[in-house]
């Protein structure tokens, strides 16, 4: 019995010994690697490309207008001045904020709600007018917005939709599904089907696996897609040029508008509307950023 305990002992120390004389080869391999200095240089190039014209828009926002085309552009001002956010702020500002914030809420709520079910059905129906359903939604993929434009124009005026809040709602949400869609479905598809056939067992219904399955699962899918189609709803100019025309309807895009005079533009006063208009979209990405990482590499460890 001694000898058999003493031969397991004396496995386990060449075990553990030939284990640190690996490591300790794996570490000096990787100390003897040489540094990629053009991978290096390149993210350093890249970094500066990224920050160059965020910092111009944040020095040239608190820049003072008198002077500003006589000055360096890049260098700091010699007095900062925030007289250009007070303004922004004081020309209806919060009016095109609520107005962009509406828009891209409702958009965004009604195009995930609408997306998540008509995922759902494609992923698990068979049925032939569901398969034409979703080509009928690749096929919005096809049609570019601005070839749309001069029919939604059209169609909204005859319905007495011009010029309201809900002639940009209507759109945004109609060219968001199709997308939106496309990535539920692919998302839903890697969904266990063991999952959904154990809970059609116990006797869940399909709604019962949608709001309880699906859509917890799908979670980080769900925070990727409403971030990007809340990013285009915010960031949209075409529809809301075209389908408005009452500054009370207006959306922060148009508001720098209202900066730009006949024979002059209030450069500082357009940048620091720009900051202040970027200030929710930043929130929101901070707050999501986690199921966003996790929806867009999703899939790429299979």
């Amino acid at each position: 019995m001694a000898n058999v305990l003493e031969r397991q002992a004396a496995k386990a120390s060449a075990a553990a010994n030939s284990q640190h004389s690996r490591t300790r080869r794996a570490g000096r391999r990787r100390a003897g690697e040489k540094p990629n200095v053009l991978a290096g240089i390149g993210g350093f190039v890249w970094l500066a490309i990224i920050i160059l014209p965020i910092y111009y828009i944040v020095i040239t926002s608190v820049r003072p207008q008198a002077g500003f085309f006589s000055s360096n552009q890049l260098l700091p001002p010699v007095n900062p001045t925030f007289d250009q956010y007070a303004l922004v702020l004081q020309s209806d500002f919060f009016l095109y904020l609520a107005n962009s914030l509406i828009i891209t809420v409702a958009s965004v709520v009604v195009t995930v709600f609408i997306s998540i079910m008509a995922a759902f059905a494609i992923v698990r129906s068979q049925t032939w007018f569901v398969r034409a359903t979703f080509s009928l939604f690749l096929l919005g993929l096809a049609i570019p917005l601005q070839a749309t434009i001069i029919p939604l124009f059209y169609m909204l005026s005859k319905a007495g939709l011009y010029d309201s809040l809900l002639a940009l709602i209507l759109p945004s949400i109609g060219f968001a599904i199709p997308l939106t869609v496309l990535i539920l479905a692919n998302f839903i598809r890697d969904i266990p089907k063991e999952l959904f056939e154990s809970m059609k067992v116990d006797g869940a219904t399909n709604w019962r696996m949608l709001f309880s399955l699906v859509i917890p699962l799908s979670r980080p899918a769900i925070v990727t897609v409403a971030l990007y189609n809340a990013l285009g709803v915010w960031n949209g100019f075409l529809f809301p040029l075209v389908l408005t025309q009452s500054p009370e309807k207006r959306v922060l895009p148009l508001s720098l508008w209202t900066f730009q005079g006949q024979f002059s533009v209030n450069v500082p006063a357009v940048l620091a509307a720009v900051v202040l208009s970027t200030l929710p979209v930043f929130v929101l990405y901070v707050f999501g950023r986690r199921q966003l990482v996790s929806g867009m590499t999703a899939g790429f460890s299979k």
